[in-house]
């Protein structure tokens, strides 16, 4: 697997199942995906700022039972220009984070499941709800 710049841990992406569907695409169509990772504050922040924004802007998030990370499944090949500070993108190699509606790695389980947000977020979109949410969480920590 490759990945960008790290600074926070990162999900793994394996499935040890036959799934059902493909980054929210329709059954059987074989689309692989990657997920960018981040810590769950920001995170949480960032998917209230989607789900605020027109249309379907966030697509099946996945968190850590941890409550440590959040994983956004964005399209294939965004990996290879993510370079977010305090993120990690990580690359599927064509195999495919395949969604399903149980969560596809031990140990984690789905804020937004696939079947409730069908789509890949847009790396773009994400990236500007990433940022919003850093400010947002670093104007809050100046206040105390």
């Amino acid at each position: 697997m490759e990945t960008s710049r790290s600074v926070v841990p990162r999900m793994p992406v394996t499935v040890g199942r036959a799934p059902t569907a493909e980054c929210g695409a329709p059954p059987g169509s074989g689309s692989p995906c990657d997920l960018v990772t981040v810590d769950s504050r920001q995170g949480l922040e960032a998917v209230d700022i989607l789900r605020r924004g027109a249309g379907d802007a966030v697509g099946p998030v996945l968190h850590d039972d941890g409550g440590h990370t959040l994983g956004f499944v964005v399209p294939p090949g965004t990996a290879a220009a993510w370079d977010l500070p305090g993120s990690t993108c990580t690359e599927t190699d064509g195999r495919g984070l395949r969604l399903d509606p149980e969560p596809p790695v031990e140990g984690s389980d789905w804020l937004l499941p696939p079947g409730e947000a069908d789509l890949a977020t847009d790396p773009a979109v994400l990236r500007a709800a990433l940022g919003e949410a850093a400010r947002i969480i670093e104007a809050a920590d100046s206040c105390r």
